[in-house]
């Protein structure tokens, strides 16, 4: 490996809220830790599958829901910086994490180290209404929506609307507290809107956006890794084959696809907007115009990044701890025909997707590598935990993101 990380920095995977079978956390201590980089992480409990990586010096168990007031989680965060006793990279895995980081960068700065992000800017991005927002005054495409303040003006939208449509939680942290639907969901008629409106309150949280067919459309992702000047230096493109719930949800299957298009669009508008960090962007290519629409911007490491490795071995997390200790971050090519697997919703998703007949013109006829999220030959612990804790409520968590996805189109 062409490269020597500073084994004295440790890393630490901040995440707020109760979701333990989490692969991307997984995937960040097996990343950094297999270099020899000392692995911290946030836990619900002693028996998470990050947990059990035999690449985690130590889990701190501290129960979260997201929902807490900013200052007890800052302290919260000095309080194990402390325990860690050295200065530490910060790697958060959701959106609650990144913004509460970003906003109090100051005061975390004493024990850790953090790209050097504008102060609002995560939250503004990870706001479906504040992206789309960003799209419009920077002329990246995106999916036609509107941001209802009240019932009526869902029925306004409702009496003009092209169904079916797409609902959303508008906001990052609204999602923990009060959230209107469990994840993307798509609404097939003007009814199916207006029956689940009447559950959203006086001020809906939502947006709702035009639905791009799936039979014109293509998913895509790009993760990078940027740089204080906004330069990316680690920059990677992949195509989504299935998800979970399908054509909604996490990504279940994908591929290394080479697509400088892409790249160049997220390259432009990171700069544009002066972003620093890793981003994880989800797009959609609508085949009827040709055209590359921004869908979602997560301003931290997504669940996947372990899809995307240069020929130098740099992935975003890497790529984020060498620029962070003053290391550079070596170039190469990326690992083109890759292939990603989430073992425990690629199944579910496999069957939905054969049903529904949904192909993916530009995914390779054969992968060129395969890395699976969970199971790996040198760390077999957390595919294990996985697995002992996923069967009964996993299984029933999967049902429920099915149905929710469903609901609004049933209503005819």
């Amino acid at each position: 490996m062409p490269f020597e990380p500073d084994r004295e920095v440790p890393g630490l995977i901040v995440k707020f809220g109760d979701y333990p079978l989490h692969h991307g956390g997984v995937g960040a201590i097996r990343s950094l830790g297999r270099l020899g980089v000392p692995m911290y992480a946030i836990t619900e409990d002693r028996y998470t599958p990050a947990a059990a990586s035999r690449y985690l010096r130590k889990a701190f168990v501290w129960p979260t829901t997201g929902t807490e007031e900013p200052g007890r989680l800052v302290e919260g965060l000095l309080r194990i910086g402390r325990r860690i006793g050295r200065p530490t990279v910060l790697v958060p895995t959701d959106e609650e994490a990144a913004v509460l980081i970003a906003e109090h960068r100051i005061e975390l700065g004493a024990r850790f180290l953090v790209p050097p992000v504008e102060r609002g800017l995560p939250r503004h991005l990870a706001s479906k209404q504040g992206l789309h927002e960003l799209c419009v005054e920077h002329g990246i495409p995106s999916p036609t929506a509107a941001f209802p303040q009240s019932y009526d003006d869902i029925v306004a939208f409702a009496d003009k609307a092209r169904f079916p449509v797409v609902a959303k939680n508008r906001e990052a942290f609204v999602r923990r507290t009060r959230p209107a639907v469990n994840g993307t969901t798509r609404i097939a008629t003007r009814e199916g809107l207006l029956a689940l409106a009447r559950d959203w309150g006086e001020q809906p949280a939502v947006i709702l956006q035009e639905y791009l067919p799936r039979e014109e459309a293509e998913d895509w992702i790009v993760h990078a890794y940027f740089d204080a000047d906004s330069t990316p230096l680690a920059m990677f493109t992949g195509v989504k084959v299935r998800s979970w719930p399908p054509h909604a949800g996490m990504t279940a299957n994908a591929y290394v696809v080479d697509n400088p298009e892409l790249a160049d669009l997220a390259a432009r508008f990171i700069k544009q907007i002066g972003f620093t960090g890793i981003i994880d962007l989800d797009l959609r290519f609508d085949r009827r115009d040709g055209l590359y629409k921004l869908l979602d911007f997560n301003p931290r490491v997504g669940a996947q990044f372990r899809l995307f490795e240069n020929e130098s071995g740099v992935d975003v997390v890497r790529a984020m701890h060498l620029d962070l200790t003053g290391r550079s971050v070596p170039e190469g090519e990326q690992r083109a025909g890759h292939r990603y697997i989430v073992e425990n919703i690629d199944l579910p998703a496999l069957l939905a997707y054969r049903r529904s007949g949904y192909t993916t013109p530009h995914a390779p006829a054969r992968a060129s590598g395969t890395e699976l999220a969970w199971l790996a030959g040198d760390d077999p612990l957390p595919f294990l935990t996985m697995l002992a804790r996923f069967v009964r409520p996993g299984a029933k968590h999967l049902y429920q993101l099915w149905r929710t996805n469903h609901r609004g189109a049933a209503t005819h």
